[in-house]
């Protein structure tokens, strides 16, 4: 496999990356899968570089996911919780992510509450950024491995007609995996009660529907957000039992979609809510092949910013008296087999 093209030395939002960048990603992560299936999943592609998880939110299966990718890299981790911080006794949040910085890390992968946090990380520090979800603006990475599992089960994205269904309006996840889609031509329709669309839905260029019946047997992907459960109490919905009935995901209505056709959910899951209890152990759901295809899709996304290209690229563009000497990566995994899926 070859090394990375020269890419951006952040990733922000799916707007970073473009068609192109997505596909790259995509490919990257065919050979990454298949150094997940080795007895020994570990390469040595990014030993010697440092990567820092700093969560100001909860999180589960993120996390994990960026750490483990990082550990089959043969990257060093740091890991960072706000809990117990010096956050605690008023330290700012640039002195917080500057003194994680000044560790000698290589890249930051950052969750936050609040939108634009991971931006302005990449203006204060001096390494590259990955933005694992800030507010209600975008998680590119879960969009991506997204991609990777329709693209997996259905051969394709392109042309695939694809039902986000849910929280739209709160929702980080929506926002990056629609920009994700309509870059590799998908079809999208958004599925919600007007109370759970954003305001300037016009402005998406999608499919609006408020009749989730009426959608589903045109679906190749029904892809279910979770109901965050604060919304009752602001008096979005009348109840969840209602909001079940109108747009929950059940084994009825699982019937009425193509043969083909697959269930997918970021998680973490309200079961009874959004999705049907027994649903998410159907043959067509695909929640835990996200979580597995995150580990690969994000092994991808640091090797590409982190790969020796890309780092000597960032070393060069640090100020002056800042630069850290880019080492090469000693090796990346090898192509697929012969016969494994391309683009």
């Amino acid at each position: 496999m070859s090394r990375p093209t020269a890419g951006p030395r952040h990733l922000l939002s799916v707007a970073d990356l473009g068609r192109d960048g997505i596909r790259e990603i995509l490919r990257l992560g065919d050979s990454f899968a298949e150094v997940n299936t080795r007895a020994i999943p570990k390469v040595p592609a990014l030993r010697g570089r440092t990567v820092a998880s700093l969560f100001f939110e909860d999180s589960t299966r993120t996390r994990l996911s960026f750490e483990t990718a990082a550990k089959r890299l043969s990257a060093d981790t740091v890991t960072f919780s706000a809990g117990g911080s010096s956050l605690s006794k008023g330290e700012s949040l640039r002195d917080t992510s500057q003194t994680v910085a000044a560790l000698g890390v290589d890249c930051v992968v950052v969750r936050h509450r609040s939108a634009g946090v991971a931006s302005q990380l990449s203006r204060w520090l001096d390494c590259s950024v990955i933005n694992a979800g800030d507010g209600r603006h975008e998680h590119p990475t879960q969009a991506l491995l997204d991609c990777y599992t329709i693209r997996s089960r259905l051969g394709d994205v392109e042309g695939r007609r694809v039902a986000v269904v849910g929280d739209i309006a709160h929702s980080r996840v929506a926002r990056s995996l629609v920009a994700a889609l309509q870059a590799l031509d998908a079809e999208v329709t958004l599925v919600a009660p007007a109370t759970l669309l954003p305001p300037a839905v016009d402005s998406w260029k999608v499919a609006v529907s408020s009749r989730l019946d009426d959608v589903l047997p045109r679906a190749d992907v029904v892809y279910l957000l979770r109901l965050q459960r604060e919304r009752q109490d602001a008096a979005l919905l009348p109840s969840l039992r209602e909001f079940h009935e109108r747009f929950g995901l059940s084994a009825e209505r699982v019937a009425r979609l193509a043969d083909h056709a697959i269930v997918m959910h970021p998680g973490p899951m309200n079961r009874g809510v959004e999705i049907g209890a027994e649903v998410p152990e159907m043959h067509c759901a695909t929640i835990t092949e996200q979580v597995a295809n995150g580990v690969a899709i994000r092994m991808a996304v640091l090797f590409r910013l982190l790969g020796s290209g890309a780092a000597a690229e960032a070393a060069a563009s640090a100020p002056s008296g800042t630069r850290r000497t880019a080492q090469p990566a000693d090796s990346v995994p090898a192509d697929p087999a012969p016969g494994a899926r391309r683009d």
